[in-house]
């Protein structure tokens, strides 16, 4: 079971910036894809951004250019860049880990993007 711990979120004006990071903790051979998802009032939950174990990557349109997803294999340790931010990127950010046939949730941070 792996275990993730979110940190980093906050109350941001519109056009500043937050790093949301995320540390996997547990007993686990290896993580593979790692990602940010994200989930507004009464809205589904989204992609925002997924890191291979190699370093790919992949971005939800309405991030791309503004967010910027990095890991660090050896503390386990996934990072959300947010730089612009908008009112409408207000909602609470999941990390997720996967890792053999199943992945983990960590319990979110809420971002908040308001003048």
């Amino acid at each position: 079971q792996v275990q993730l711990v979110e940190s980093g979120g906050g109350l941001v004006q519109p056009g500043g910036s937050l790093r949301l990071s995320c540390a996997a903790s547990g007993r686990f051979f290896s993580i593979s894809g790692m990602g940010w998802y994200r989930q507004a009032p009464g809205k589904q939950r989204e992609l925002v951004a997924v890191i291979t174990s190699g370093g790919s990557t992949n971005y939800a349109d309405a991030v791309k250019g503004r967010f910027t997803i990095s890991r660090d294999n050896a503390k386990n340790t996934v990072y959300l860049q947010m730089n612009s931010l908008k009112p409408e990127d207000t909602a609470v950010y999941y990390c997720h880990a996967e890792y053999g046939l199943t992945g983990s949730w960590g319990q979110g941070t809420q971002v908040t993007v308001s003048s």
